[in-house]
């Protein structure tokens, strides 16, 4: 969220944030967002059998606060289907795997056991399938041999901080739209996911 703020805040995207929300009213996105100066409120979660009444405070605050995109950032929790259908190819997410792998929690841990040899992010749509939103860009990095799964999400956390504002950028550009469903680029369908890959 922070590096989002500040992207914004440097002019290097032509995007602002109107509204930072957050389930946990101690949550450090929104200490950080206030001292930026940022319009940042906690909507305290009241149970995944209440998630409605979470989604409804929510979307009073995106309409207050006129906001066009929902970013999702260290946001943990699952969106209902008729919140995401409501909001379709508004939503992105990043995701700390180069999706479609390892979709879901413990990702550095789930690669470190595989042996794969690279990693990621990747930031996409989202859509009511858990991580499964069409893919717009990811980041490469290599896994190294005395690899940790504190330094690999340390890496693979920098990553994020360059591609996520990019593709937040590009939305406010209009280089990125949303049609019937599927990510458009530069006038052209994004069926493959671009990819950046990084050094250690």
């Amino acid at each position: 969220m922070a590096a989002i703020a500040r992207a914004c805040r440097e002019r290097r995207i032509a995007a602002e944030v109107a509204v930072v929300l957050s389930e946990r009213p101690e949550a450090e996105g929104l200490i950080i967002a206030q001292k930026l100066g940022l319009d940042a409120r906690a909507i305290p979660w009241p149970g995944a059998a209440r998630r409605v009444e979470f989604e409804q405070a929510a979307e009073a605050a995106l309409e207050e606060t006129g906001a066009q995109l929902i970013v999702l950032a260290g946001f943990m929790r699952i969106l209902s289907g008729p919140f995401v259908a409501a909001h379709d190819g508004a939503i992105l997410n990043i995701h700390p795997s180069l999706l479609p792998k390892y979709p879901g929690l413990h990702t550095h841990r789930r690669v470190l056991d595989a042996g794969d040899r690279e990693h990621g992010a990747t930031v996409h749509f989202v859509t009511d399938e858990l991580d499964g939103g069409p893919r717009i860009l990811q980041a490469k990095v290599p896994v190294l041999e005395n690899d940790t799964e504190d330094s690999l999400c340390a890496r693979v956390q920098t990553t994020e901080h360059i591609i996520y504002p990019r593709v937040i950028g590009w939305r406010a550009d209009d280089r990125l739209l949303w049609r019937a469903g599927c990510p458009w680029l530069d006038g052209r369908p994004l069926t493959d996911p671009l990819v950046e890959t990084f050094d250690a």
